[in-house]
């Protein structure tokens, strides 16, 4: 029929859109920020609310100590952790060592770390410094330094820097000269800095410790069963070494102990220079237990002002027009700083029970510091964890940070693919991660693997990943092309 296709129709139907409150919003917002943005934000809201006031809040002359403060006027008074739910008395006098709180709060104040201004080079550089070596000396162990990666791991041969030095800085090296050099680095701290592979960065880190059965049993497993420790064959290693269940368990426990990144307790480099990063978390083991605490670094504690409170009852009470008027303000002011304070206490509660949640699943890394432990974990698995949304959690961890005993850590190190072995077994892309820099440091270097090559042998060892993978898997990890590791 003519001109049908010009009929409107109308049709009502149904749809449910959710609407995030102000309160959400700036929930989310501050959830978002890292310890150092939370601190400015925080000093600006103090800037702009003059209902909003620093420091612990006075008590009015008709209260008394023992007086019940409403729980959303006050902010920083108390410390987060992971503790707080359980039986913080059980732990003693001794939990004053590693359980710190905020100033004004009834522990002693916290020796919070802040940024480190200075590189990783300058630390190493000041360590230098301390050396009495030649000029020319220098020279080779300014050219070293300068090429350690980020692991603290020296990425070129000795024959490279040779060339290098030679072609670039008019210094003629030989092999044995630059060997001597880097020995020198090799004992500056932390222990395994300038190692040339995992193995010596190993053995460096054992050949300073104190004399002891132990420390020799663990020498010879690394300088001689490395093949059998890095895949774990604990069964060959004990019957080699002549050992019992109990004696090969202890040696083990203390093996895995040792730091295969030392570069990361200097802290992570980009561009030759150090980030500066304040850990948003704190945590340590402390007797077999995992603890962590929130940095709220110089985040200043915040109360609702009492002359503001008392001025919008007396604004009430005179009850004029203008009164009116000037009592909205007032309580508008004083309802902005009551949000304020919540969305603080909101977002420590979210950051504190994500963290956990965290360690819960990646528990054996956290324990031994080794990234070979971490269990496949991706954003799901921690928001089915806490109750929380994804979009929650991936704002928790984006641009935070974890300070270990092994080392300061982005939150987004921790979530990692799994990729499957032959036998149905689930294991982090980190362990492939691993075998693929092992495999390139012990290459032939005139004729490197190539990616089909290293494809194949991580088959060999029950990785089934594809020669394109295997390049991605490169790529993260800084290892270049076949051609331009050939040397």
């Amino acid at each position: 029929m003519p001109g049908l296709s010009n009929i409107q129709t109308q049709v009502q139907t149904q749809t449910q859109i959710q609407t995030l409150s102000p309160q959400q919003v700036l929930e989310a917002r501050l959830l978002a920020l890292s310890t150092l943005e939370l601190e400015e934000h925080v000093r600006a809201e103090l800037g702009d609310n003059p209902a909003l006031e620093d420091g612990p809040a006075e008590l009015s002359s008709s209260e008394t100590d023992d007086s019940v403060q409403d729980d959303d006027m006050e902010y920083g008074t108390e410390q987060y952790s992971n503790q707080d739910d359980n039986n913080r008395d059980d732990w003693g006098d001794d939990d004053d060592d590693w359980y710190d709180r905020q100033p004004g709060g009834s522990g002693p104040v916290a020796d919070i770390p802040l940024a480190d201004t200075r590189s990783f080079y300058d630390i190493l550089y000041e360590q230098l410094r301390e050396q009495d070596l030649t000029a020319r000396q220098m020279k080779i162990a300014l050219y070293i330094i300068g090429s350690i990666d980020n692991d603290g791991i020296l990425d070129k041969d000795l024959q490279a820097i040779s060339d290098d030095l030679a072609f670039y800085h008019d210094t003629d090296a030989s092999v044995d000269e630059i060997e001597q050099v880097l020995k020198v680095i090799q004992e500056f701290d932390p222990a395994g800095i300038g190692a040339r592979n995992l193995q010596e960065c190993l053995l460096i880190q054992i050949r300073r410790k104190p004399d002891s059965e132990s420390k020799k049993l663990q020498e010879k497993i690394i300088s001689s069963m490395f093949d059998e420790f890095t895949h774990k064959r604990w069964d060959k290693i004990s019957a080699r070494l002549e050992l019992s269940k109990e004696q090969t368990d202890a040696v083990i426990a203390e093996l895995v102990k040792l730091n295969p990144r030392p570069g990361s307790s200097l802290g992570e480099t980009e561009g030759h220079s150090r980030q500066h990063i304040i850990p948003d978390f704190l945590l340590d083991n402390y007797d077999e237990e995992i603890r962590f605490t929130l940095n709220n670094g110089n985040i200043p504690q915040l109360h609702v002002s009492r002359e503001y409170s008392d001025m919008l009852e007396n604004q009430i009470k005179e009850g004029t027009s203008s009164q009116k008027a000037a009592a909205v303000y007032i309580k508008s002011k004083l309802d902005s700083a009551r949000g304020f304070i919540q969305a603080l206490k909101q977002r420590e509660q979210t950051m504190t029970r994500t963290m956990q949640a965290i360690i819960d699943l990646q528990r054996p890394f956290f324990q031994e510091g080794d990234e070979t432990l971490l269990r496949p974990m991706i954003l799901k698995d921690v928001a089915e964890k806490t109750g929380y949304d994804i979009s929650t959690i991936s704002r928790v961890t984006s641009g935070k940070y974890v300070q270990t005993p092994f080392g300061t850590f982005p939150l987004k190190a921790f979530f990692t693919d799994g990729v499957k072995t032959s036998s149905g077994e689930e294991v982090s892309v980190k362990e492939i991660h691993r075998i693929l820099r092992e495999a390139t440091d012990a290459e032939d270097h005139s004729n490197p693997l190539t990616d089909e090559q290293l494809s194949d042998m991580l088959a060999e060892r029950g990785f089934k990943v594809a020669r394109r993978t295997v390049a991605k898997y490169r790529e993260q990890i800084g290892i270049p092309v076949a051609r331009m590791r050939k040397s």
